[in-house]
């Protein structure tokens, strides 16, 4: 299991900055929220995509993907009933999925769009989960060929009824992949996601181990691991019982220590979990 971190996480701190301390303190990967770079991603130039994938190079990083994919868009929804609304949903995804693999052209692997992004996927009123599922797979379906061609692929987020309405469990975010048989596609886990399901987060890991493809560490108080009540040592044991050889990459939420805390704390913790302190 290798170690990233979210961008997100060092606020204002300039790009150079950022990836030079995430990189010290020995995390391996960056994952992007593109609303860091644009909250517009057709706006994001050819350019800026390469001087920004070089400078984070440039620090021994990997970029590994995004996620936070449709915050601080408008105009987009996964699960609506509007047709027309979908319609443009599939074409910005389009436009992520190049952005991902513009991002990630370098690296040995396929990119991650990690699919969470609560409120341009909730529930309307009216919608049962059933028929959200459905518009759902019906948005994501149009973008097989696209994820294949730019070797990019899409982990669904299952996120706890605190975030929204839609995919509050990882069962949930299983029915959708049904339907999605591509391998361009899987699940995404969250340990704060996690902590909110009926089961125990090792019981979820293995329960959904054959279509885990990408993990984001954090905890219930939104920070990061280690900073709150969670035990990470059952967690990352069972992901090495499953046989997970993804990435591990930090999301926090609350950025009120400042990222050198937030990733200096988080990163001692999963080392000593993984025994690499």
């Amino acid at each position: 299991m290798r170690l990233a971190i979210c961008n997100e996480t060092f606020g204002d701190m300039p790009l150079e900055r950022a990836v030079e301390l995430a990189a010290s303190l020995g995390y391996t990967g960056w994952e992007v929220a593109p609303f860091m770079l644009n909250t517009d991603a057709t706006a994001i130039t050819a350019d800026q995509r390469r001087r920004y994938r070089e400078t984070v190079q440039a620090a021994g990083l990997e970029l590994i993907g995004l996620h936070w994919l449709l915050a601080k868009t408008t105009g987009f929804h996964l699960t609506t009933r509007d047709r027309e609304t979908r319609f443009r949903t599939v074409g910005y995804l389009r436009e992520l999925i190049r952005l991902c693999a513009d991002l990630c052209q370098d690296t040995p692997e396929s990119g991650v769009m990690v699919l969470g992004s609560p409120q341009q996927r909730n529930r309307e009123p009216g919608v049962a989960t059933e028929e959200a599922i459905a518009n759902a797979a019906e948005v994501l379906g149009e973008l097989e060929a696209e994820l294949e061609s730019q070797n990019v692929r899409i982990a669904l987020e299952p996120l706890g009824p605190e975030e929204g309405n839609f995919l509050n469990t990882a069962d949930e975010a299983r029915r959708l992949k049904g339907l999605l048989p591509s391998p361009a596609f899987g699940l995404h886990l969250d340990v704060k996601a996690m902590s909110c399901e009926p089961e125990d987060i090792p019981t979820v890991i293995r329960k959904h181990a054959d279509w885990l493809i990408h993990f984001h560490a954090n905890d219930p108080n939104r920070l990061g691991p280690g900073m709150g009540d969670v035990d990470f040592e059952p967690i990352i044991a069972t992901l090495r019982e499953v046989g997970y050889d993804g990435w591990l990459s930090v999301e926090v939420f609350d950025y009120s220590p400042g990222p050198e805390r937030l990733a200096g704390d988080s990163i001692a913790t999963l080392k000593r979990c993984l025994g690499t302190a």
